[in-house]
C-alpha cells in the first residue's frame, strides 16, 4: 500500500553555510526539527499547545547520515514518516533531496517519545492514533 509521505520544501540561505561553502552539519538538525514540527502541524498536532498540556516531545537519538552537501541558494525538501519503535517510543524518519536533482543528501532517524510532568515516558494519545491509522510506517 502506497501512503503519501509528507513533505516540505526549503531554501539554503548563506549565513547558514560554513567556510567550505556548504551547509554546517549542525544546521541540518534544525531544518529536520522544524520538518518535524510543520509534519505535525499538518497532522493536527500542535507541538506548542502539547507543552501547555505538560506534554513534552523530546528526543532521544538522533542518527544523521550525511550523503552530500548542500550549498547556499540550494532548493531542497524532507521528506517526512512516522513509526512506532517500541510500547513508549516513535521514529520520525526523514530525508533530505535536492530539488535540482532529486539526490539524497541526509537520510536521519529521529527517536523520541514523550514525557509526563513527572517526567516518565508514554506515547501521548494524539501520536498513539497517528500510529494506529494505518496511514503511518509501523515497524
Amino acid at each position: 500500500m502506497d501512503t503519501p509521505i509528507f513533505s516540505i520544501d526549503f531554501k539554503v540561505r548563506d549565513y547558514e553555510c560554513d567556510m567550505q561553502g556548504v551547509v554546517n552539519n549542525a544546521v541540518y538538525q534544525n531544518y529536520l526539527e522544524h520538518a518535524r514540527h510543520e509534519f505535525l502541524l499538518a497532522k493536527g498536532i500542535n507541538f506548542a499547545e502539547l507543552a501547555r498540556q505538560k506534554i513534552n516531545l523530546v528526543v532521544l537519538r538522533a542518527e544523521l547520515d550525511y550523503k552530500l552537501s548542500l550549498t547556499s541558494g540550494d532548493e531542497f525538501y524532507i521528506t517526512v514518516e512516522l513509526a512506532q519503535s517500541s510500547r513508549v517510543r516513535f521514529d520520525f524518519l526523514q530525508h533530505i533531496y535536492r530539488r535540482a536533482d532529486n539526490r539524497l543528501m541526509l537520510a536521519a532517524k529521529i527517536t523520541g517519545t514523550s514525557v509526563n510532568e513527572r517526567g516518565r515516558p508514554f506515547v501521548p494519545d494524539v501520536i498513539a492514533g497517528l500510529l494506529a491509522s494505518g496511514s503511518l510506517v509501523l515497524e
